[in-house]
Order: C-alpha cells, then sequence, then structure tokens
C-alpha cells in the first residue's frame, strides 16, 4: 500500500508542544508518512508532490512568504489543507492576500512579509482577550466540514493571542470564505472553504485533545488518503479558487 504523505510546515521545536504531539498521534497511523518542512528551507511547489498539507502552530514563522505561498499552492492545487492555530492564521492571510487582494499582515510578525508590504494594515491581530493555555466552547455552523467532524457544538483547547475578529473578516465572507465555528460571542474559531477539496483552519490545537487522533485530525487524514489513492491512480485536477 502506498503511504499517505503529509508535509509539516513549521519550524519545529521542543519549546511548542502541539510540536511533540503530532508525531505521537500520527504513530497511530500505519500509513501515513511523516515530512517535517522547515519554513527556511521550505519550496512551496513541493506542496503538490504530498498527499497533505498541515501547517502547524509556531508562528511567527521564520520566512513567513514561503508559509503563505506554500499554502497558496495547496489551495489552487486541491491538495487537502489543514492548519491549526498559527497555521489557521496564515491560510485567512493567504486568502485575503490572493483571493481578496488586501494588503494585510500578522501583527505578530515585525517584520512584514513582501507580499504584504507596503502600506497593509493588520488582519491578524492582539487578541482583547488572550486565549493562550485556556479552553473555549466552539459553535459549528450545520452542514459545514467542521459540523461533520465535530458536531454542533465542541470544547476546545487554545494557545494563542492573536486571531481574527468578526468584523475583519466580514470581506473575506463575502469572497467566500465561511466561518464554520465561532465563540458564542460570534468570534471566528474555524474556517473553511466550500468544495470538494479539504480546506480547514483551527484556531485551537486539536494536537492538545486528550483523545487522539482528534476528529479534525481524522477528517484530514482521511482526505489525504483520497488524495494519495487518487495520485496513485493518476487522476489528480487542479482546483483554483
Amino acid at each position: 500500500m502506498n503511504p499517505t504523505r503529509i508535509a509539516l510546515i513549521g519550524d519545529r521545536s521542543t519549546a511548542v508542544r502541539a510540536h511533540e504531539r503530532i508525531p505521537e498521534i500520527a504513530g497511530r497511523y500505519d500509513d501515513v508518512d511523516l515530512h517535517w518542512l522547515s519554513t527556511t528551507d521550505l519550496a512551496p511547489a513541493e506542496a503538490a508532490a504530498f498527499d497533505g498539507v498541515w501547517v502547524v502552530p509556531g508562528s511567527p514563522y521564520a520566512d513567513e512568504d514561503r508559509v503563505i505561498e506554500t499554502i497558496r499552492t495547496a489551495r489552487t492545487g486541491g491538495t487537502p489543507l489543514l492548519g491549526t492555530c498559527g497555521g489557521y492564521q496564515h491560510m485567512v492571510l493567504e486568502f485575503a492576500r490572493n483571493v481578496v487582494g488586501s494588503r494585510v499582515r500578522h501583527a505578530e510578525n515585525p517584520v512584514a512579509g513582501a507580499a504584504a508590504a507596503p502600506g497593509s494594515t493588520a488582519l491578524i491581530t492582539e487578541l482583547a482577550c488572550s486565549l493562550k493555555g485556556r479552553s473555549g466552547q466552539v459553535d459549528v455552523v450545520p452542514g459545514s466540514r467542521a459540523a461533520a467532524a465535530l458536531g454542533e457544538r465542541s470544547f476546545e483547547r487554545f494557545h494563542c493571542s492573536f486571531g481574527l475578529t468578526a468584523a475583519d473578516a466580514e470581506p473575506l465572507v463575502a469572497a467566500g470564505l465561511l466561518v464554520s465555528g465561532t465563540s458564542p460571542e460570534g468570534e471566528p474559531r474555524v474556517v473553511e472553504l466550500p468544495g470538494d477539496a479539504f480546506w480547514l483552519g483551527t484556531a485551537f490545537q486539536p494536537e492538545l485533545a486528550d483523545a487522539q487522533p482528534h476528529a479534525v485530525i481524522e477528517a484530514f487524514v482521511a482526505a489525504a488518503r483520497v488524495r494519495a489513492v487518487r495520485r496513485a491512480a493518476g487522476a489528480d485536477v487542479a482546483v483554483v479558487r
């Protein structure tokens, strides 16, 4: 059986708990072959060679531009894409820049990526109430990809101080982004794109859940497996949004 090849995009560090948990979680899958790709050595076109791309926590990334371009490559090529915490934030940035056409940046990054400058505004901003080290409720939109994994309501672990606000999400939603999970106050917690290609970002970190594999990870791996089968059959079709 051909392995399901998944790229982990991020700068691996023992200081990031999620980075320690991911290989343990992946070890539960006999058919999953993980490849860590640091952002400084990343060739964005490599995303097309994998069955799934997971942009992991741990931002700001050493090379934001390469991360954004890798996300774009995965999105336009239909490669299953999962972003958690910092990965979710950069999926939002990529969509805003390349689909909406906005000059936006991540407020956490002291040096904005080249794609955001000049005259950029912060899209991913410091949250009024930090979610670092907290658990919280996520209300999920019925019929969404998130709902298929999480149900109508979920309680998740967060480890972030930055995110997307409901107000800043409005132009993205108008361009096709679905905010499929929110806090009880209506702030974005999960985003996805409609269509067959798996494209999902979570502000929370499913890597930190006690019960593993988390339902979001299960859904991502399932999508990557389908991609692996299609790749073996030579049936890949690019999906451009």
